[in-house]
């Protein structure tokens, strides 16, 4: 697993890697050139065939009345993120179908395992999007359609470790959706949003259990924050400028990207303290040219972990040099038991009472770490 975890830490930072391939050979890949199925527009009898592989159907209780503004935005945000899963596993279903090298097999399953298991988590991935887009129609607000997107893998091992991230982050960012619906007196989207939640909590126990992996990663996942999960999937997996719509118009702030060992993400490191090497380039980022004379004195490495209160530890070995920064920053495993996944952020504060305070202050983000607890 220690290859792993340097091979995927090189992979996320997506420069000059290959990437997953749908069509094949090609290095981008787009939900629209495999829509045989009509999505994400499908007519009634198509909709019923994505049902049926998806062993299940959209709910059928009338939708609420009204949905505050910050809950259509998160909807969108959900959308958004639901066509890029819909692309990868489709890109990795080709993969597998096509016989790429590098995607035959894996750890017992064949071809014919393998695409029947994609080919319902598609499928399902399809509906998780589809009841964003109706919601978004209905209310009439901006119902993003897929882009065009890179996928840094070669091979079915890093393709499932790199789902096994990302699904992660999603699961913490359902929280942060439900958390906030509720708060906007939107309380009747929540026991969907909590199916969703628990549905893919199913696909990564799998994901977890295929990389040696225990496959309950902790007792209370991580939570995230909708920022973090956008800047993550626009900064690492987005062809800039192949959204047919302004990503901007979202009104969700896109962070600059904070690295740790090279990468976006460190998916298996040792389940010890240690100091972890982080970077981020800060030359376009309002509020940061005042520590470029500086040590570093008041940015902080803010950690998300679990359900625990985002914790902060100073950075040190500061070094500014046209506004691209390194740095490395404590990693405390032990006071905290920070198996799973935990998400990291630069910040120009260390001193939150909840991960919804602490997107004002930061600067970069997010850096994915990984702690398996393996057997």
């Amino acid at each position: 697993m220690a290859k792993l975890a340097k091979v995927l830490a090189s992979a996320l930072a997506l420069a000059g890697s290959s990437a997953a391939t749908w069509p094949p050979n090609s290095k981008d890949c787009t939900t629209t050139a495999s829509a045989a199925d009509g999505f994400p527009t499908p007519n009634a009898e198509q909709l019923r065939a994505i049902s049926e592989r998806a062993d299940g159907s959209l709910s059928n209780a009338p939708p609420p009345a009204t949905l505050a503004d910050s809950t259509l935005q998160s909807l969108q945000v959900i959308a958004f993120n639901e066509e890029f899963e819909t692309a990868y596993f489709q890109s990795l279903l080709a993969n597998v179908t096509l016989g790429v090298p590098g995607y035959e097999s894996w750890k017992g399953y064949g071809k014919a395992e393998l695409e029947k298991i994609l080919k319902v988590i598609i499928a399902q991935e399809e509906l998780h999007a589809l009841n964003a887009l109706n919601a978004l129609n209905k209310f009439k607000k901006l119902a993003p359609l897929p882009c065009k997107y890179r996928f840094p893998v070669t091979n079915i091992h890093d393709a499932i470790a790199v789902a096994e991230a990302f699904t992660a982050v999603v699961m913490g960012t359902l929280q942060d959706v439900s958390q906030a619906a509720a708060a906007a007196g939107d309380a009747g989207i929540v026991r969907g949003v909590a199916s969703v939640i628990g549905q893919e909590g199913e696909q990564n126990g799998f994901y977890r259990t295929l990389l040696g992996a225990v496959p309950s990663e902790k007792p209370f996942l991580t939570t995230n924050v909708g920022p973090f999960a956008f800047s993550f999937l626009n900064n690492n997996f987005i062809v800039p400028g192949s959204c047919p719509f302004d990503v901007n118009a979202l009104g969700v702030p896109i962070f600059t990207q904070l690295s740790v060992e090279g990468g976006s993400a460190a998916l298996n490191i040792r389940p010890e303290d240690q100091w972890l090497n982080y970077s981020a380039d800060l030359s376009s980022v309002k509020n940061a040219a005042k520590f470029s004379n500086g040590n570093g004195e008041g940015l902080f490495i803010t950690y998300f972990s679990g359900q625990l209160v985002p914790f902060s530890v100073p950075v040190k070995d500061f070094k500014w040099n046209g506004g691209k920064v390194t740095f490395k920053a404590f990693f405390p495993f032990d006071d905290n038991i920070m198996f799973g996944l935990s998400i990291a952020s630069l910040t120009d504060g260390g001193n939150f009472t909840n991960p919804d305070a602490v997107p004002a202050a930061t600067l970069a983000a997010p850096a994915i770490i990984n702690v398996n607890d393996e057997f």
